[in-house]
């Protein structure tokens, strides 16, 4: 199906080919042209690419819904969405009609009032947790996290920061300060601290029984790190570059209870886990708690650049405090992009289709699992997936061979998606059908059969 998504076409029909029509290939992957076009790039980036890149060349030429077309004619399926980013589809006839319409009429005003910006924040306003209202626009997830650390320097009149082992939060020197080192070669500021997180299947607290130790031991490092001196902890309710991790029930809570308990403030950083990606519309919904602080993005304008922060209302004079004003922030067409994305959203109920896919995909994985001894271990929520590769289940030992392995066989195959050496990252639209999420992971589970018999398991 090509056309719009319209009154009597839902997104979820408009995004979706029949399962036997995708995916299509039509030469190796990368081909030829694929191969050109990354070797002309290559000579003006020096490799400044990210691994993913690295391991599977391919160039793009359009994306339609939930497949991508690369520049030899081979269509895929995408389970990657950018890099979680293209929530409702790629091209999606309604956020591009409005981005274009804004472009035809208005630029770029700076920080002034325009209707597409109050639209834009009274949307918002509509789909955040009560008591949420105030928000300021910027245009990476980057530049989102540093102002809501200023945001949280303003509320407490403190400088330290708290944040977890293997979380992401960006490269910039702030954002950089709370990111595990592993992702960024900055320097970390003083004051900035990283504790172990709460990640069941490698906690180094617990033998087999959980007192959430995980937790409390985040108050026992603030009083020996940052007594009387903490701004806030920012933190991933679930990580998205280190695949899916969700946590025990009860974890977060008493996080953030240990975090207020030492005069500091709760950020979530909500720039891959919002706007319905885990099935509810905000990755805190799951947990029970309200954020002094969110960090918006990726999903809300559907690749557009626009990202937020979303701030408690009692704190709205450390907002106007912190020097939130940005050049490109709430510009008319990322505001036009975001109320599209939030129409089209709300008025089709993708957040609860985003919900059930990930309920019968961690069905199917779960499966897969029991047949592979590769698999250490499944985890997600909605379209917010991973699968874990080991070499020795009780060991646990990260089996990154097998993970690159298991990537490019499965791009081969017609599977655009992305990686993280052992952990394979299953992010799809959130529109994606049951049938084609279900295909998906057919194969992959064929690439993960494929790169057992190659190592010998």
């Amino acid at each position: 199906m090509t056309g719009a998504a319209t009154s009597t076409t839902s997104t979820i029909e408009w995004a979706n080919p029949a399962p036997e029509d995708v995916p299509a290939m039509v030469t190796a992957s990368p081909g030829p042209a694929s191969q050109m076009w990354n070797a002309r790039m290559e000579r003006h980036t020096a490799g400044s690419v990210t691994q993913m890149v690295k391991l599977h060349p391919v160039a793009y030429e359009s994306g339609h819904g939930v497949t991508l077309t690369d520049v030899d004619g081979n269509r895929y399926l995408d389970f990657s969405s950018g890099i979680v980013i293209t929530n409702i589809g790629h091209a999606h006839p309604r956020v591009a009609e409005a981005i274009g319409r804004a472009a035809a009429e208005l630029d770029n005003v700076h920080d002034f009032a325009t209707p597409a910006k109050v639209r834009a924040l009274e949307a918002l306003d509509d789909v955040t947790p009560p008591g949420m209202s105030l928000f300021t626009f910027f245009s990476s997830g980057t530049e989102a996290i540093e102002a809501a650390m200023r945001v949280a320097r303003a509320i407490t009149g403190r400088f330290g920061f708290v944040s977890f082992h293997n979380d992401y939060h960006g490269r910039t020197g702030g954002a950089a300060s709370v990111t595990a080192a592993r992702s960024s070669n900055a320097l970390r500021d003083a004051g900035s601290y990283l504790v172990p997180s709460g990640h069941a299947y490698r906690c180094t607290f617990c033998a087999g029984s959980c007192d959430l130790r995980c937790a409390t031991f985040v108050g026992d490092s603030v009083a020996q790190n940052l007594p009387g001196q903490l701004a806030g902890a920012v933190i991933e309710l679930m990580t998205n570059g280190n695949g899916a991790t969700t946590y025990r029930d009860g974890y977060v809570a008493e996080v953030a209870r240990q975090v207020r308990a030492a005069g500091g403030v709760v950020i979530a950083d909500e720039v891959a886990t919002g706007f319905g990606r885990t099935g509810s519309w905000f990755a805190s919904d799951h947990e029970g708690i309200v954020p002094d602080v969110m960090a918006l993005g990726k999903g809300m304008g559907n690749g557009f650049p626009v990202t937020a922060i979303a701030v408690r209302d009692e704190h709205a004079a450390a907002l106007a405090a912190s020097f939130p004003s940005t050049s490109y922030g709430g510009n008319p067409m990322a505001c036009a992009a975001v109320c599209a994305v939030l129409d089209v959203m709300r008025a089709e109920d993708l957040v609860g289709h985003c919900a059930e896919l990930g309920r019968r995909a961690l069905a199917q994985m779960t499966e897969m699992a029991e047949r592979h001894p590769i698999i250490g271990e499944v985890r997600g929520r909605g379209a917010l997936l991973a699968i874990e590769l080991v070499k020795d289940r009780s060991t646990k030992e990260p089996f990154v061979e097998a993970g690159n392995f298991v990537y490019r066989a499965a791009f081969r195959r017609g599977l655009a998606w992305a990686t993280a050496g052992h952990i394979l990252r299953i992010t799809p639209p959130i529109v994606m059908s049951f049938e084609l999420m279900a295909k998906g992971l057919d194969i992959i589970e064929e690439s993960i059969a494929e790169a057992e018999a190659h190592f010998g398991m």
